[in-house]
């Protein structure tokens, strides 16, 4: 679902919202009468968490597990804020967390991130023990990388949403590599101590199943899954 109005510079993306709530009434109610109740969704636009409820609410034959929203870009640029930090490549990083909104109010989560290097697997606090610039630098910088890109060019990221569109769908559909979780704004059960009832971004894994469907499954002691 990428429709929706514009952010520009200055904006956050609640700033969007009185105007991005019809739009996704109307796309929600297209979908409820149009859409297989078995479809997957994943929104794009902003405000990608809010928007994603909107759609859970006003299309309720989609069955809640079955609409997700895009926090996989932040999740990359987490991945890319450790890999350059560490001089390795993006591939070599994995297992970050991006929690809450796709916006300022996220926390991106180094604490069980960890580096493929030549001699093992290593957690990226190990690898790098300045905690100043994990608790600050760091986290600073993934959550306002959106609004430096609009400083920048004046409009919102386009290819490196597009990528990431593609990682969050490639993995709903393909599963995530073993031992791999990743970035997904999910409709909340209660998991992890975070309210019910509410679209919010998890450590999500996908796993596939012999007859091909996927089920929500979520649990305290490990990263949700999308089986």
């Amino acid at each position: 679902m990428l429709g929706g109005i514009p952010r520009k510079e200055g904006m956050e993306r609640k700033d969007m919202m009185s105007k991005n709530v019809p739009i996704y009434k109307e796309q929600a109610s297209a979908l409820e009468e149009h859409a297989a109740s078995d479809c997957k969704v994943l929104v794009v636009a902003n405000p990608v968490n809010t928007n994603a409820l909107i759609l859970k609410e006003f299309a309720p034959s989609i069955p809640e597990k079955n609409i997700t929203c895009l926090t996989r870009l932040d999740h990359n640029r987490a991945l890319s804020q450790i890999a350059e930090r560490l001089k390795v490549n993006v591939i070599d990083v994995k297992n970050v967390i991006i929690w809450g909104n796709h916006s300022s109010t996220q926390y991106p989560d180094v604490n069980h991130a960890i580096v493929t290097t030549p001699n093992g697997e290593r957690p990226v606090k190990e690898l790098d023990t300045d905690d100043h610039w994990l608790k600050n630098e760091f986290i600073n910088t993934v959550q306002q990388r959106g609004a430096a890109i609009i400083k920048a060019r004046k409009a919102s990221s386009a290819l490196s949403a597009a990528s990431a569109a593609c990682d969050h769908m490639r993995d709903w559909v393909l599963g995530t590599p073993k031992g791999t979780w990743v970035s997904m704004g999910v409709y909340s059960d209660g998991s992890y101590e975070i309210p019910k009832d509410i679209i919010y971004s998890f450590p999500v894994k996908c796993v596939i199943i012999k007859s091909g469907r996927h089920k929500l499954k979520l649990s305290l002691k490990n990263s949700l899954q999308l089986v």
